[in-house]
């Protein structure tokens, strides 16, 4: 075997495992020419060029043949390879998306119906679509399990979406429904009036609860939307079954008006490698998953006037005399390498809510629901079914 054919079926062994070698055999046993050139030159001279990357080339790969359409089998070779390789269900579908914009909706719908298909197939977790809903003086998108189960209602960190639970909602959806909704200044609540403080988030958590008829739940808040979580069972404790906080604070830094700055200051993509280090463990960061990915981009997109306003609402939370007031069942959670709401803090804050419990997270950061989804979910969703 020469040398590119050799790097070839490694490349295509890489991508593809057996199944691509199984369509290569099929190939040589009836056109040995067009087999070489998918071996030899493909595979062995394009594919395995490092200027792309595997997933880079199989996402390209699976655009231009949905958007030249008639080639559905090497499609979906080519969408099987691309989630061998670490692109994400719910990039995918952002692909068919893609294509509807350059190459029309017919090819862009048939893209769609093949990724669905292998999703479907293979059992990958996807985005459950959200819908439009209406919160005061502004839009949000806000997914919604319905049915007569227990509602808990989940609220994202800072400078992400309603999409950063995509992975915990599975979980807590086979006993509870579950609503998940963009804050404020994210997703499409993007450029929304300015919220001065942190009451404006707490009102709009009142806002959605009325708008789906629900008069009481539990809440679950990760970072600034446990600042929202904890403001809201003071306000509102009638509203509050149980409440959850996760890798969060009762007191203000002067960091959050810091970073507020930072923003105004140097742009959005200067605070991509502070924002990210804080988050996540430099493992995740080294596999750049689809979590790292999408809270890059989040971070990335970001409005700075969203970013800042966010920044210095969370700077006026000043609710530590108060905690007391918490009277509902809660439950404290830290992940045990987060930098940014460590242990210890997290600690101080349970001994500061009556009857509250707190549990440490093994090997989780900061954000837990991105990197650390099952031992998050399942812990909460203990706590929501004790008695």
């Amino acid at each position: 075997m020469n040398s590119r054919a050799e790097i070839g079926q490694r490349e295509l062994l890489a991508i593809d495992g057996e199944h691509g070698s199984k369509i290569v055999n099929e190939v040589a046993s009836m056109s040995p020419t067009l087999s070489h050139g998918l071996v030899d030159f493909a595979f062995g001279e394009v594919f395995a060029r490092a200027e792309l990357g595997r997933r880079d080339r199989e996402m390209i790969t699976a655009g231009i043949l949905g958007a030249m359409g008639g080639a559905e089998p090497q499609l979906c070779v080519h969408l099987n390879a691309a989630l061998n390789v670490g692109a994400d269900g719910d990039e995918l579908i952002a692909l068919a998306e893609h294509v509807a914009v350059y190459s029309g909706f017919p090819r862009a719908l048939n893209l769609l119906r093949e990724v669905i298909s292998i999703l479907n197939h293979r059992k990958v977790t996807r985005s459950i679509p959200p819908k439009r809903v209406r919160v005061g003086d502004h839009e949000v998108d806000l997914v919604d399990t319905g049915g007569e189960l227990p509602p808990v209602i989940l609220l994202h960190a800072l400078g992400l979406d309603h999409r950063m639970w995509r992975d915990v909602i599975p979980i807590l959806a086979r006993t509870n429904r579950v609503i998940a909704y963009d804050l404020r200044g994210h997703g499409r609540a993007a450029l929304a009036p300015c919220a001065a403080n942190m009451d404006a988030f707490v009102a709009d958590l009142a806002t959605v609860m009325d708008s789906l008829r629900i008069p009481k739940a539990s809440i679950v808040g990760l970072s600034f939307g446990g600042g929202i979580a904890q403001c809201f069972a003071i306000q509102h404790p009638s509203k509050v079954d149980r409440l959850t906080l996760v890798a969060t604070t009762a007191w203000a830094q002067p960091a959050f008006v810091d970073r507020a700055e930072a923003a105004e200051r140097d742009g959005m993509q200067a605070q991509i490698v502070p924002t990210l280090t804080r988050w996540f463990t430099m493992d995740a960061l080294a596999v750049n998953d689809w979590t790292v990915r999408y809270a890059r981009e989040r971070v990335l997109r970001a409005h700075v006037e969203d970013w800042a306003a966010t920044w210095r609402s969370f700077s006026t939370i000043h609710i530590d005399d108060r905690l007391s007031e918490i009277s509902c069942p809660t439950l404290l959670l830290a992940g045990e390498m987060d930098p940014s709401t460590p242990p210890a803090l997290m600690e101080k804050l349970s001994k500061a809510i009556p009857s509250a419990q707190f549990h440490v997270i093994k090997g989780a950061p900061h954000m837990l629901s991105l990197e650390s989804p099952g031992p998050l979910a399942d812990r909460i969703a203990a706590f929501l079914a004790t008695h």
